[in-house]
């Protein structure tokens, strides 16, 4: 069992105005709304390198004792690895966020240790109609039914390209999440997810397959272990053949399986030899209408369901825990039921910008 962690006092003040500002002003802006403002702040400051670095400085991440790189060993609790690169932080950014990969190094100024864009799909797909975004602050929760909108794969892979042109861009340990165009019927999601992956997989460190949102119809269907093997069976061999390397490829599950699906699909991961699996998606299981639930209310069964991996996947492959993260003491909780590195959204939403840093600073503590 890893020692306890607790939040350094650091960067106090911006987080106590950002507490000030999201209870007096951002509690009353529509989510999707305030997601927006949100994200050009972060772009711009990204691009700009004076700004990025004022940022970097503010949150405290300018100077780190450990930059992204290569090398370590995947599992150690001194060096977390991801993808054969060393990180920075044990704990990363979410797919969902940055659906189109245009905040990159604004959100890597924060000090997430990882940044996983997307989901991405093949075909770019506005979404469902608004709102289609609430935040459920009592339960420190988020619902969305957003449906994968987003830039589309060729669009998002052009950006991608430029943002690795960059030495900024080329430091991010970066994921891309890949998921089914609302669209392609059941029956055509291999060439759907495959087209993506051509695309995409040369400018990622590593892919995730998303079969576990429930905003596309029939999408979690394809947790089935017979629909799920053709696709990553296929996504890694064309993600391999357009990168010219291996690609280490997640698969992301929803709480909402079963114990025995979640068994089968670990035992497909280890079939399939592939880096590992993000558990767990957002939760259909709520009282707040249509759409997923994410944040605390999934943690426990976030915790069961790594818990239950780590059982069947015995340390070959890597698990990264999600789900209902908000403090140090989350955070310690994933890794003592095996994870070994975390994402988080919901949390960075209600902690502000200085939350990555911290987090992370408390876990490398």
């Amino acid at each position: 069992m890893t020692s306890k962690v607790r939040m350094p006092g650091t960067p106090g003040t911006v987080a106590r105005l950002y507490r000030l500002l999201f209870t007096k002003v951002l509690r009353r802006v529509d989510a999707e709304t305030a997601h927006h403002l949100a994200a050009r702040v972060l772009k711009l400051f990204g691009e700009v390198p004076p700004l990025r670095w004022a940022t970097s400085a503010l949150v405290g991440t300018a100077g780190a004792s450990r930059a992204a790189g290569t090398g370590g060993t995947a599992g150690t609790s001194e060096t977390p690895v991801l993808a054969g690169r060393v990180l920075p932080g044990r704990l990363g950014l979410a797919a969902g966020f940055d659906k189109n990969a245009t905040m990159v190094r604004g959100l890597a100024a924060l000090g997430f240790g990882f940044i996983e864009v997307g989901t991405v799909t093949a075909v770019e797909q506005p979404g469902n109609e608004r709102p289609r975004l609430w935040r459920v602050p009592e339960q420190g929760g988020l619902v969305n039914r957003m449906g994968f909108n987003n830039d589309g794969a060729t669009r998002v892979a052009a950006r991608l390209q430029r943002l690795r042109r960059t030495a900024a861009g080329r430091r991010v340990v970066l994921g891309v999440n890949i998921g089914k165009s609302k669209v392609t019927p059941a029956s055509q999601a291999v060439a759907d997810y495959t087209y993506s992956a051509r695309l995409l997989a040369p400018h990622a460190d590593y892919l995730v397959v998303n079969v576990s949102s429930p905003n596309t119809p029939g999408l979690r269907d394809l947790q089935q272990v017979e629909a799920l093997r053709p696709i990553l069976q296929q996504v890694q061999q064309t993600a391999d053949a357009a990168a010219a390397r291996t690609v280490p490829m997640f698969v992301k599950i929803a709480p909402d399986l079963a114990d025995r699906d979640i068994e089968d699909i670990a035992n497909l991961s280890k079939e399939l030899n592939l880096a590992g699996v993000i558990a767990v998606n957002t939760t259909v299981r709520h009282d707040h209408g249509a759409g997923g639930l994410s944040g605390e209310p999934v943690r426990q069964r976030g915790l069961q369901v790594v818990s239950l991996l780590r059982t069947r996947l015995a340390g070959e492959q890597l698990i990264i825990g999600v789900g209902g993260i908000s403090s140090p003491a989350h955070a310690q909780a994933y890794l003592d039921a095996g994870a070994d590195l975390l994402q988080a959204y919901s949390g960075f939403i209600y902690g502000g910008p200085t939350w990555p840093a911290r987090m992370n600073r408390a876990l490398d503590a």
